[in-house]
């Protein structure tokens, strides 16, 4: 099989991935998957069992890359900061000590505080598009509130908060979907400025600490004074990158698929305008429908017998937390997209375990302002009737439609 080929029996599973995991939740054993060369867990029973023994199923290949990189692209990486482990791909200690300054940042309190700046940033956004009576909600709101906001917990000034989304998205680009080797050096390039930038702030908040979670990821992983060292930078731009593009890329990807599940519902839609006590109900529907973080890898660090199937030392599994969330055994019409369904955070839309999203709480509270905004101050909201059904990214990590045009 050619390699684009490959790519192409890929993108298909990536952009409606649910057909082969029903079929997965209903088959003996585990499933063998070969676009993830990876062993399928489908069901919700076992996607939880994974997620609870964390070491027996190890973490530190949860992100390989989709695509291999070109001589041209590794010609331009060394000029940034290289790869270290990250809170997403560690276990154990080294989890605890990455995770530590990430739930404190993140707390229920910090969030809190954070709220009125991303209500008045989404308002703005709002405002700039309102009168015209049509927009693409994809670049004009979803991509630019989550970015402006988790920029601003970390610290970062506005027009550096747009530029690493840009420097997010190249990443993304580069390490997940198939570009020549010009396009890998040009998004190379990309990553590469994002990762000075960051590395720019790391070195300022040392010197002169400030009250953002900058900051606080300095003095957790890089405690004591003085001058940062080389590898304390690579960490912490390792790390901030990490942070930075798990905060917009998987809110952005939600807010849009939440947008295009509910105006493609005009039921659905209705309910929410008329009956906003609905809107909690309707953040956790959105989630476990259709969440942006479709599955993560794990390998069993020993042999393990696992939904019926014998794995050995060394087995790659892709935990599907969007099956789990459409298992059949746990919600009633579980293919259904239903806002009225009791409002229930058990579902794994956000990860469980160890490794659960530190930053629900953040997804959760932008993504409940939105529908609160749209709901109210743009009821007449609805799809483009004269544009086809918007394609979704090929991506299980942070699955989303490629654009949203609306009118209203």
């Amino acid at each position: 099989m050619s390699a684009g080929h490959e790519q192409a029996v890929r993108d298909a599973f990536y952009q409606d991935p649910y057909p082969r995991y029903a079929l997965a939740r209903r088959a003996e054993g585990l499933t063998w998957l070969p676009e993830a060369d990876a062993w399928l867990v489908a069901r919700e029973a076992d996607v939880r069992e994974v997620l609870r023994r964390d070491a027996d199923f190890s973490s530190a290949n949860a992100l390989l890359p989709d695509v291999p990189l070109s001589e041209a692209a590794l010609g331009v990486l060394p000029r940034g900061f290289g790869p270290r482990p990250t809170v997403v791909s560690t276990d154990g200690t080294a989890h605890q000590r990455l995770r530590a300054p990430l739930n404190r940042g993140l707390s229920s309190a910090r969030i809190a505080a954070l709220l009125p700046y991303a209500r008045e940033r989404a308002r703005e956004l709002v405002d700039a598009f309102a009168a015209d009576g049509s927009a693409e909600l994809v670049e004009a709101y979803a991509r630019k509130l989550p970015g402006l906001v988790i920029g601003h917990l970390i610290g970062l000034e506005p027009e550096d908060a747009l530029a690493a989304v840009h420097g997010g998205y190249r990443a993304e680009e580069l390490f997940f979907r198939p570009l020549t080797p010009q396009g890998q050096a040009a998004a190379a390039r990309d990553v590469v400025a994002l990762q000075h930038l960051l590395d720019g702030y790391v070195r300022d908040r040392r010197a002169r600490p400030r009250d953002d979670l900058c900051s606080d990821l300095v003095a957790a992983l890089a405690p004591g004074e003085g001058e940062l060292t080389l590898e304390q930078r690579h960490e912490l731009v390792a790390n901030l990158q990490n942070l930075l593009i798990a905060g917009f890329l998987t809110t952005s990807a939600l807010i849009s698929t939440a947008l295009l599940h509910l105006l493609g519902d005009r039921e659905q839609w209705r309910l929410l305008c008329s009956e906003p006590e609905l809107t909690t109900s309707a953040v956790e529907e959105c989630a476990r429908f259709d969440p942006p973080i479709q599955a993560f890898r794990r390998t069993t660090t020993r042999s393990v017998t696992l939904g019926g199937t014998r794995l050995p030392a060394g087995a790659a599994v892709l935990v599907a937390y969007a099956s789990a969330n459409r298992d059949e055994r746990r919600y009633g019409t579980a293919d259904r997209f239903d806002i009225r369904r009791p409002a229930d955070r058990r579902h794994l839309g956000f990860g469980h375990g160890a490794h659960n999203c530190p930053g629900s709480r953040l997804a959760r509270a932008q993504l409940h302002l939105t529908l609160e905004l749209f709901s109210q101050t743009l009821p007449g909201l609805r799809l483009d009737p004269d544009r086809p059904p918007p394609p979704m990214r090929p991506t299980l990590i942070h699955r989303s439609p490629r654009t949203l045009h609306a009118t209203w």
